[in-house]
């Protein structure tokens, strides 16, 4: 018999090994099998044994270490450690106890709920004594029947009652007795507690305060009316009407599973009633409840998500009410299912802490909408270029409305907005915009073209100040919040808004060079503070070129029609991956899924902003351009044509340069001017010299006859006053007016 080694590639440790045929068992031989068959004749004429059933082994040396796969009563060392590592611990303090500003929100609503109470039932007290009042005479008699009751002993009658059916004389004389004995003691202790009430009612008008009497009266025509008032009609109302919703538990969440069609899931539970399987307890999480759902091998949890409609129909919620997510960071059979109380389109959302118009820093996070639980989420516009997305009359528009106030909050910010289905959306941001046009005609679109040219221009100077700074300014070498401060460098925020984009790029005569530059902004503006928003209602290959979706990381999609427009709008795959906005309902107005500002997609109902809203945060946020300086282009009626200065400007632009204050030096109104118009002034501001600026400005003014002087102002770096060369505000007001 030869010799077969059983692995291709042995362990060298381990010895050759020798297949053997075992001897089938007699005693566990079928009948069929125990038949000896006819001898095999080898090539050497030899014969071999009946060949029956034979179990292949292989033999081992005794002192061979045996080892075991799969042992189940043998767990790895450390094990134990590993699971309470990978363990998600419960905060010790909840979460709206957390911050100052949770504590105090909590703290708020609390203080707000119960003060609606107590006012709601202080506004009804005449009602609910007169209720009292009316209802004492029922109570009256309610009492006085009690009393007879209990006078008379009424409680033992049935027990006297069944000793006479059974004729048993002895018992029933005892019980009488015992009866009569407790009737006269309780009658007189009747007659006592009548005698001092009445004695009581009489005396105590005479010898108490008058308020005394009425309370007491009160008190007990109060307790008489509450002793007649029905069970179903009570006295006070509800202040609060508390939604009532059925508690999610896993039963629940396997029935809704259960009836989605998913053949994976029902074939694992006609196997196995404990299929679906729950990695955590079934919690509250904000004001609904929280599922992870480990489904069955080979269902995934997007084949869950597509059937969001049915699922919702199975748990008996409404649609608006029923959240599936995947959780792609455990493994694509992770489903966290999330059910709210109310209908998050229908939920009362919090207040935009943004809504005063403070000033805020674009750099850092800003609430941008609230999650299903309502819990703010944050975005941060800086550094992105971003895409949004939907079918008509979901929310688009009011969605880059919301970013461009945002945006708006930050003085430094340039503000771009193009609204090219001409309706006025975003005229409330006019106020302060440094390029505004709303509309499609051929000439807005030149002027657009004629400002991406500017921003463009814009970019390559700003890539060539970021690489000639010190490593220690811009160790990353894109813009921070530090140097967007420095004016002298004029590396504040530019953001571009535009509504209904694909108007820009599918435009005869001028789309291929707008598609160019938007693309060209799109890939390296955002290291240099530029950011690039588009909207579309037609998210295909034509809305928004391939070039820019693939470049743009903030995505924000509200309701598609399908898998085309969704993947455009949130990435390649993303529809097969369980990211889906075709799930939105019609109802689902202003909600979306948000990618590319966290780690995992998240649904959004973003903040509904109406016009005058919108208005008012714009002023407080004009305000605070104004004060800094910072009104510029469009916002300071100085939006002439932008591909090329017009010098009668001048006047007006050296006017808005100088701002609120009576007189300002040269050399500032140079570096302001360049801020406003880096075209036409920018040359000016990069003289080496102060004085340099100053002769400048002098020649730009002597045509018009306005002759610089010494003028006193402070200089910004050291906080020293000085007379150095300058302009007064009156000076250039008076020319302008011709005077």
């Amino acid at each position: 018999m030869s010799t077969t080694t059983l692995l291709s590639a042995p362990d060298p440790d381990e010895r050759d090994a020798t297949v053997v045929p075992f001897p089938t068992n007699p005693a566990t031989t079928s009948a069929d099998t125990a038949t000896p068959a006819p001898a095999e004749e080898t090539s050497a004429g030899t014969s071999m044994e009946p060949a029956g059933p034979v179990l292949d082994g292989e033999l081992v040396d005794d002192d061979q270490p045996v080892r075991l796969v799969d042992a189940a009563d043998q767990a790895a060392p450390g094990s134990w450690l590993d699971r309470m590592r990978s363990a998600e611990r419960a905060p010790i303090i909840p979460e709206y106890l957390r911050t100052l500003a949770a504590a105090k929100a909590t703290a708020k609503w609390t203080a707000t709920h119960y003060a609606h109470k107590a006012g709601y039932h202080a506004a009804r007290t005449p009602l609910y004594a007169s209720k009292l009042i009316v209802r004492s005479p029922a109570g009256l008699l309610l009492l006085a029947a009690a009393v007879g009751r209990w006078v008379s002993d009424a409680e033992g009658r049935a027990v006297r009652r069944a000793a006479a059916r059974s004729e048993d004389a002895h018992q029933y004389m005892a019980l009488a007795a015992h009866r009569d004995s407790r009737v006269r003691f309780r009658t007189l202790l009747l007659l006592v507690g009548m005698s001092l009430g009445v004695l009581l009612v009489m005396l105590l008008p005479t010898v108490a305060p008058w308020w005394v009497t009425w309370v007491c009266g009160a008190v007990a025509l109060g307790i008489l009316g509450k002793l007649g008032t029905p069970a179903d009609k009570p006295v006070a109302g509800r202040a609060v009407t508390e939604a009532r919703v059925q508690k999610l538990t896993s039963d629940v969440v396997e029935r809704a599973l259960s009836v989605l069609g998913i053949a994976g899931i029902n074939q694992a539970m006609s196997k196995n009633n404990r299929a679906i399987g729950f990695t955590a307890p079934i919690t509250r999480d904000g004001p609904g409840w929280r599922a992870d759902v480990e489904l069955p091998a080979g269902v995934t949890a997007a084949e869950v998500v597509e059937r969001r409609e049915k699922l919702a129909s199975g748990l008996g919620r409404p649609l608006g009410c029923v959240w599936p997510e995947g959780n792609a960071a455990v493994h694509p059979g992770r489903l966290v299912l999330w059910v709210g109380d109310q209908d998050m389109s229908k939920a009362k959302q919090p207040a935009w802490p943004l809504r005063r118009g403070e000033v805020i820093d674009l750099f850092k996070p800003q609430p941008f909408g609230t999650d299903q639980r309502g819990k703010w989420v944050e975005i941060t516009l800086m550094y992105i270029a971003g895409i949004i997305g939907a079918v008509p009359r979901m929310g688009k528009t009011f969605t880059l409305r919301e970013l461009l106030l945002i945006a708006g909050l930050d003085p430094r910010t340039e503000l771009h907005a193009y609204d090219l289905k001409g309706t006025g959306d975003l005229s409330p941001l006019a106020p302060v915009c440094h390029r505004y046009r709303a509309g499609d005609d051929d000439e807005d679109i030149a002027y657009a073209l004629a400002d991406l040219r500017e921003l463009r221009e814009e970019m390559r100077r700003r890539t060539k100040v970021i690489r000639e700074l010190p490593k220690d300014l811009c160790p990353e070498s894109k813009v921070t919040s530090e140097l967007a401060s420095k004016k002298s460098l004029r590396l504040h925020p530019i953001v571009l808004g535009v509504d209904e984009c694909q108007v820009w790029f599918e435009h005869p005569k001028y789309g291929e060079e707008i598609e160019e530059i938007t693309t060209d902004l799109v890939k390296r503006g955002p290291a240099t503070g530029i950011v690039v928003l588009l909207a579309t209602q037609r998210p295909d290959s034509k809305s928004i070129p391939t070039q820019i979706s693939d470049n743009a990381i903030l995505r924000f999609c509200l309701k598609v029609a399908g898998q085309v427009p969704n993947d455009m709008v949130l990435g390649t795959s993303s529809y097969k991956n369980g990211v889906r906005a075709t799930t939105f309902s019609f109802s689902d107005k202003g909600i979306g899924i948000l990618k590319g500002d966290g780690d995992e997609p998240r649904i959004v109902r973003g903040v509904y902003i109406d016009a005058p809203g919108a208005e008012k945060i714009v002023a407080n946020a004009r305000a605070a351009r104004t004060a800094a300086g910072r009104l510029t282009g469009y916002a300071a009626g100085l939006d002439a044509d932008v591909d090329q200065h017009d010098s009668s400007t001048i006047l007006h632009d050296i006017l808005a340069a100088i701002g609120d204050t009576d007189k300002a030096w040269s050399e500032s109104i140079v570096d302001r001017l360049a801020e406003l118009r880096p075209a036409a002034y920018g040359a000016w501001a990069e003289l080496p010299t102060g004085s340099a600026k100053a002769t400048q400005l002098a020649a730009a003014l002597k045509p018009y006859g306005i002759a610089t002087a010494q003028v006193w102002g402070t200089d910004p770096t050291t906080g020293k006053g000085a007379n150095r060369m300058g302009v007064k505000r009156q000076w250039i007001a008076d020319t302008i007016n011709g005077k």
